[in-house]
């Protein structure tokens, strides 16, 4: 299926001309559809604004589309197939400073398909003035992430968002980058070559129409898109007011899960993400095995918890660990010696003695014991 051409130039029109996540706009669209959203503006029957409609009006939205069509731009809209249907679920978050709703439509510009891109994916996000700490993590989740057939999604920023859609390309995984501004612009500049990587191995995507610049109040509004369209978000790096926060918020409204990497306790750029998980809103997570267990269906990626090796001493009774401390080191001790230090029979220390000796815990040599050294091997 396909949304109407109608219904498409409608959309258009109101992307366009309206800003991102705007709430009255996204709540028009969502309750009318595009097309009477659009005609009720331009015929004086909508609660939205006089200024809108005469954007509206000025536009040709055909242009437009022809314009990013000769760039290899495509305008995704409810009822196409690769709309991302996660992001319906925004019709049941709160709004967060005034931003929020369903986008009206998204421009995408890469050759993976929108839906498939992010049935699985997993956000990114963290300080953009990242330390070589927070850099190297998050690298590394994007890589193991992507490697194991989740896209990474995240902003394109300086920072944790940088190095998460870098390590996905080293591994020539899915990573997808949702921007404030139009696709065809790169925000930063300096990320320019980035993101033409990202338009030929996997998806760039914004709810600004082409042209529009990067604006703060734009940044809001697609933070909520980060958090939507993805199973769930790992904060990497967040100071108190890093706007990665923002999309933590997104992320917690949307019931999706919420992780957090803790960093050093001291580390002003992970005060925030050390909120997140003091205030129980976010999982602490310090490996990416631990990410892809949480967003995972439940059942299908069980984690196997990190155990030290096995030492035969775990495998001791009561007794023979009391008897195996009571032992010299240095020196060897007779059967009755080491039982008054154990405070046990000799006969039972005896007893305790030779099981000790068979897991090459002691030394008997002539006849003293003494307990053996790590890397020593017990002889009898």
């Amino acid at each position: 299926m396909s949304a109407t051409e109608a219904e498409r130039l409608a959309r258009a029109a109101l992307s366009c001309a309206g800003e991102p996540g705007s709430i009255p706009l996204t709540d028009e669209v969502a309750a009318k559809g595009g097309v009477r959203a659009y005609d009720d503006l331009l015929g004086g029957r909508s609660p939205l604004s006089d200024d809108l409609a005469a954007r509206v009006e000025r536009l040709d939205a055909g242009a437009e589309l022809a314009r990013a069509a000769e760039q290899g731009i495509r305008f995704v809209v409810p009822g196409d197939e690769e709309w991302p249907t996660a992001v319906e679920d925004l019709t049941f978050a709160d709004a967060l400073q005034e931003r929020g709703g369903i986008p009206v439509g998204l421009w995408v510009r890469g050759p993976r398909r929108l839906d498939e891109m992010t049935e699985h994916a997993v956000a990114v996000v963290g300080s953009r003035a990242a330390t070589s700490y927070g850099c190297q993590l998050a690298g590394d989740l994007g890589a193991k992430v992507a490697a194991a057939g989740h896209s990474v999604v995240s902003g394109a920023a300086f920072g944790v968002d940088y190095y998460a859609h870098r390590g996905a390309l080293t591994v020539a995984g899915p990573t997808l980058a949702v921007l404030a501004g139009g696709v065809d612009r790169a925000y930063p500049e300096k990320h320019a070559q980035l993101l033409e990587g990202l338009a030929r191995e996997g998806l760039v995507v914004s709810e600004a129409p082409l042209g529009a610049s990067s604006m703060r109040v734009r940044f809001l509004a697609r933070n909520r898109l980060i958090a939507a369209l993805s199973r769930g978000t790992v904060v990497v790096e967040a100071a108190v007011r890093s706007g990665a926060l923002n999309t933590a918020n997104w992320t917690v409204g949307l019931g999706r899960t919420l992780m957090g990497v803790p960093g050093p306790v001291n580390s002003a750029t992970s005060a925030g993400v050390h909120q997140l998980i003091r205030s129980r809103g976010a999982l602490l997570v310090t490996r990416p095995e631990e990410v892809l267990e949480a967003v995972a269906p439940m059942g299908t990626f069980l984690l196997t918890e990190p155990r030290a090796p096995a030492h035969p001493r775990d495998l001791l009774g009561i007794i023979e660990r009391q008897v195996l401390d009571a032992l010299p080191i240095a020196q060897a001790a007779v059967t009755e010696s080491v039982a008054r230090t154990a405070g046990l029979r000799p006969q039972r220390t005896r007893q305790a003695l030779d099981q000790l000796l068979g897991a090459g815990l002691v030394q008997y040599v002539d006849g003293a014991w003494r307990a053996v050294r790590d890397g020593e091997r017990g002889t009898g």
